[in-house]
Formats: structure tokens, C-alpha cells, sequence
């Protein structure tokens, strides 16, 4: 473990001097790159630094227990030696995780879309429902949540949805919630009181930069019009709204929540460049699912993954059989135990991959 360390260390200290050179932080996106392994590396150096002190307490203690002249001296190097040995198991695991290696991705912002599937006016319901859990979620995280565009239900919630999610590490923790959403509840537009199962899609795109994907102006039609309210209706008279076409891959990316016409353009144009780049991602985590067998990101938008059952207060994660009888906390935003059991399932996996590696 100690050789190990050494070796990220050793790298650490050359990626804090390549930040500094005047040419890597003029290339935005190698400075970037760098910026983001420094903070990564960084994590494992300072457990290191804490294994390090574990390993040379064990040394002292056991050489003041070999001693054995002073009484309490022996006592307290007892004690010490006890608190280090049932520590440096758990910071082993702990370093093992943060030796996995990280998807360049996961420290991208995301762009998130909720639809409505079946179930009606339900499913628009339910929608609404999942976007104020992420909007709880996103709030607790220190995270800003921008809309992009949005097509309201008849009966409340949304059709569909799609927003921005702003902060550290957004797109590594949210890309876990793609894929399938089922509520089982009595809808509130149902008099019977019978239960009904309804969908909604959540797809997770990585936030592509600039220079993660070029655009020529030349492929994207620009077509401009007023923003609509419920019911598709017109809310205002100037055409501020801006919808934009890939020709070469049919693409469609549309913004209409600002009041200006070149917001909204640049908001459009960040969730095309994202589409683009999440097609390709899409591509690469198929083939890496494949080969891996894996159950938690397979990259499947069409697989099932929770489901909400209200009458029984449970939501039960389908790819980790995770169920927990806390339905109105998680509703409420209080998702993070999923997710940390998600990452948990995702690691493990990897490290069995990696085997002897790390």
C-alpha cells in the first residue's frame, strides 16, 4: 500500500508543477483535465499522509511495548497501537476505492430531461413530483438548478422538463438516476380510489464544453418563436424562444425560459452540444456495459430502474434490490442513501475488475 501511495504522490507532485506552466494554462482543456486529477490525487495524498502516520505510530508503540520501562508510556503506546491497527483496515478500503479509476465525465456539470410516460395526466404529475425531489436534492447540495425548457401537464406537472444542474461533481452522482421511474398510488384525477402504476423517463447528460464538441453553424437550423404557458397557448408576443435542428443527426434542442432571445440561444446551444457529446458517451458505456456485465450504469434509458410505491411508503431500487420504507423523505429530496448505495455497488464492481491492480 505504502509503494502505491509513493507512486501517486510522485504524480501529484509533477501535476502541481504542470498547472503552473504558462502553456497548460493557456490550453483550456488540458488545464482543466489537470485541475480536476490534482483534486482527485490530492484525496489519496492526504490518506496517505494519514497511513503513513498510522504505519510509524505502530513502529514507535511497539518498540516502547518492547521496552517495557515505563509503565504508562506502555499503557498509552498499547492504546495507540489498538486505535492504529482497527484504523488502517478501514483507510486500506478507503484508499482502494479512491484508486479506482475516476470517469473523466463525473465532474461535469449535467443537463437532466423528465418525461412523462404512461399513465396520462398521472405521469405528468408524477414528473412534477420527481423534479421537486431533485430540485430538494440539488438545493441541499449547494447546487443550482437552471430550467431550460418545459411543456406543462393539463392537470399539473410536466410533460416533460429540462434543466441545468451547476456544482461539483454533478454529472458522477446524478448519472445513477437515468432510466425508468414507477409510481403505484391513487392518482389524484382518479375517483375510484384504485391503484394505478405510472411512468416517467429520466435521462442525465454530461454538460458538454466547447471544446468537448464542435458545431458547425452550417448543420444547425435556427427557428425562433413565442414562449407557450399550459396548453401549448402563446404567454408573450415576442419571439424570444428559440428552437434549434442538427441536420446531420436530427437533434432537437429548445429554450424558452428566458426573456431574452440570445439567452435563450446560448442555453439551446449548450444542451445540443451535450446531446451530441452524450451520443457518443452513449455509444462507449454500451460497449464498456456490455463487456463488464454491469448491473448498476448499464446505459439502458428503457430499463426500469425504482420504483415508488406509495400505498406501502417504499421505494425500491430494482438494480441493487435496495428498498426503504421512507417514501416522504425521498420525495422530499433525501436521496443520497440511494445514491451512496449505487456508487458503493458501482465500486465494488470495478474493483473486483481491477483485481490485484490496486
Amino acid at each position: 500500500m505504502l509503494e502505491k501511495i509513493r507512486i501517486v504522490k510522485q504524480r501529484y507532485d509533477e501535476v502541481s508543477d504542470l498547472i503552473i506552466q504558462p502553456d497548460v494554462i493557456t490550453d483550456q482543456k488540458r488545464y482543466a483535465q489537470l485541475m480536476k486529477e490534482y483534486k482527485d490525487l490530492g484525496d489519496v495524498v492526504k490518506k496517505g499522509e494519514e497511513y503513513q502516520e498510522l504505519t510509524d505510530n505502530i513502529e514507535e508503540a511497539k518498540e516502547i511495548i518492547a521496552d517495557g520501562s515505563d509503565a504508562e508510556m506502555t499503557e498509552m503506546a498499547k492504546m495507540q497501537l489498538e486505535e492504529a491497527n482497527t484504523r488502517i483496515p478501514q483507510l486500506e478500503e478507503e484508499i482502494k476505492f479512491l484508486l479506482i479509476p475516476k470517469d473523466p465525465e463525473d465532474s461535469k456539470n449535467a443537463v437532466v430531461e423528465l418525461r412523462a410516460g404512461t399513465g396520462g395526466d398521472e405521469a405528468s404529475i408524477f414528473a412534477g413530483d420527481l423534479f421537486r425531489m431533485y430540485s430538494k436534492y440539488c438545493e441541499n447540495k449547494g447546487w443550482k438548478v437552471s430550467t431550460v425548457d418545459y411543456s406543462e401537464g393539463t392537470n399539473g406537472g410536466f410533460k416533460e422538463i429540462q434543466f441545468e444542474v451547476t456544482g461539483d461533481d454533478v454529472y458522477g452522482i446524478l448519472k445513477f438516476e437515468a432510466g425508468v421511474h414507477r409510481v403505484q398510488r391513487v392518482p389524484q384525477t382518479e375517483t375510484q380510489g384504485r391503484v394505478h402504476t405510472s411512468a416517467a423517463t429520466c435521462m442525465v447528460f454530461p454538460e458538454a464544453e466547447e471544446f468537448d464538441v464542435e458545431i458547425n453553424p452550417k448543420d444547425v437550423r435556427i427557428d425562433f418563436f413565442c414562449s407557450s404557458g399550459p396548453g401549448g397557448q402563446s404567454v408573450n408576443t415576442t419571439y424570444s424562444a428559440v428552437r434549434l435542428t442538427h441536420i446531420p443527426t436530427g437533434l432537437v434542442a429548445q429554450c424558452q425560459d428566458q426573456k431574452s432571445q440570445h439567452k435563450n440561444k446560448e442555453k439551446a446551444f449548450k444542451v445540443l452540444r451535450s446531446r451530441l457529446y452524450d451520443m457518443e458517451l452513449a455509444k462507449k458505456n454500451a460497449e464498456d456495459a456490455l463487456k463488464r456485465g454491469s448491473m448498476v450504469s448499464s446505459g439502458d434509458r428503457s430499463a426500469k430502474i425504482r420504483t415508488y410505491n406509495y400505498a406501502q411508503g417504499r421505494v425500491t431500487d430494482h438494480r441493487i434490490g435496495l428498498s426503504l420504507y421512507d417514501l416522504p423523505n425521498i420525495m422530499n429530496g433525501d436521496i443520497q442513501k440511494i445514491i451512496d448505495e449505487l456508487m458503493l455497488a458501482e465500486n465494488t464492481e470495478k474493483l473486483k475488475e481491477l483485481g490485484d491492480g490496486i
